[in-house]
C-alpha cells in the first residue's frame, strides 16, 4: 500500500466535504448504528461519518499508520474513536458494524478487491468506497502553462504508478464481483480553489512548484514513463511555470481550480 504524510492528506482533501454532500446519500447515515473508517488517515473522512451519522451512533477509524493516527486523535470528536489496523486485516469480527467505509484507499492497492472483501466481512449491512478517478482531474489556471504541464504529468504519472489510481469508475464491478448487491455509485467533484488572498498551503504549493520539489515527489513513478532527457525536459519547463505562479501571487493575480472527481460506490451485504 502506497503511504502518504499527514501533510499530503490535509493539504489533498482540505475543504473536501465542505458542501455537496448529497453525494453521500447512499451511505444512510442517518440509520448506522456501528460505523467503521477504513485507512482513515488524519481522520477527515471519520468526522464527516460523526457528523452525519446520529448522536447515538459509534464511528471508529482504524488505519495502519501511527503516525496519521496521533493527528486524527488530536482533532477527533467525542463520538470517534481511533484504532491501528490493516485495510486488508481489519482487528474486527465478522458483521461488527452496519456501514464499513473508505475514501482514498482501493486507488492505493495493488490488489483492492481483497480489501474490498474485508469490508464486506466486518459489515452486516453496506459497504462504501470514496475513490477518485485521476484520469480526469480538470484544472484551469492564469498561468497559461499550467494546466497542460499538469496534464503532461499526469497522464505519464498514471502510466507509471503501481497502482490503479484512477480506480473511481471501476469500483461498481468490484463490489459486484465480490457478491454486493443494491449497488449505487454517485459523484462528487471535489473543488480545490487558489484566490488571493493565499493561504500558506498554496504559497509553499508554489515554492514547491518553482523549486521542483513538487514534480520529484513523483519521480519514480515518472522515470518509468519518460527517459532521463524527458524528464529533465519536464522538470525544466515544470520549474518555469512554476517560477511564474510565483510571480502572479506576488502580484496578486494567480487564480488555480482543480476539480477531482470522487465515485461514491455503495454496496448492501447479501
Amino acid at each position: 500500500m502506497r503511504r502518504f504524510s499527514a501533510e499530503y492528506l490535509e493539504y489533498t482533501r482540505e475543504g473536501m466535504w465542505e458542501g455537496g454532500r448529497e453525494a453521500l446519500a447512499d451511505l444512510s447515515c442517518g440509520d448506522r448504528e456501528r460505523v467503521l473508517d477504513v485507512a482513515c488517515g488524519t481522520g477527515e473522512f471519520t468526522r464527516v461519518l460523526v457528523e452525519e451519522t446520529g448522536p447515538d451512533a459509534t464511528v471508529i477509524g482504524v488505519d495502519a499508520d501511527a503516525d496519521l493516527l496521533a493527528v486524527a486523535r488530536e482533532g477527533t470528536s467525542v463520538s470517534a474513536s481511533y484504532a491501528a489496523g490493516d485495510a486488508t486485516r481489519l482487528p474486527v469480527r465478522d458483521d461488527a458494524v452496519d456501514l464499513a467505509a473508505c475514501q482514498a484507499l482501493l486507488v492505493n492497492l495493488p490488489e483492492p478487491a481483497d480489501a474490498v472483501r474485508e469490508l464486506a466481512r466486518v459489515s452486516g449491512d453496506r459497504i462504501a468506497a470514496v475513490e477518485p478517478n485521476n484520469a480526469e482531474v480538470a484544472v484551469s489556471s492564469t498561468v497559461e502553462a499550467e494546466a497542460d504541464l499538469e496534464r503532461e504529468a499526469r497522464e505519464a504519472y498514471l502510466a507509471g504508478v503501481d497502482t490503479n489510481v484512477a480506480l473511481g469508475d471501476r469500483v461498481r464491478s468490484l463490489f459486484a464481483e465480490t457478491g454486493l448487491v443494491d449497488v449505487r455509485t454517485r459523484r462528487y467533484l471535489h473543488e480545490k480553489r487558489t484566490a488571493p488572498p493565499y493561504a500558506e498551503p498554496a504559497l509553499e504549493s508554489a515554492a514547491r512548484k518553482a523549486s521542483g520539489a513538487g514534480l520529484d515527489d513523483h519521480r519514480a513513478e515518472l522515470r518509468e514513463v519518460l527517459s532521463p532527457a524527458a524528464y529533465d525536459d519536464l522538470r525544466r519547463r515544470w520549474r518555469e511555470m512554476g517560477r511564474d505562479v510565483v510571480a502572479a501571487m506576488r502580484d496578486r493575480e494567480y487564480e488555480r481550480v482543480e476539480l477531482v472527481p470522487f465515485e461514491v460506490t455503495v454496496g448492501r451485504v447479501r
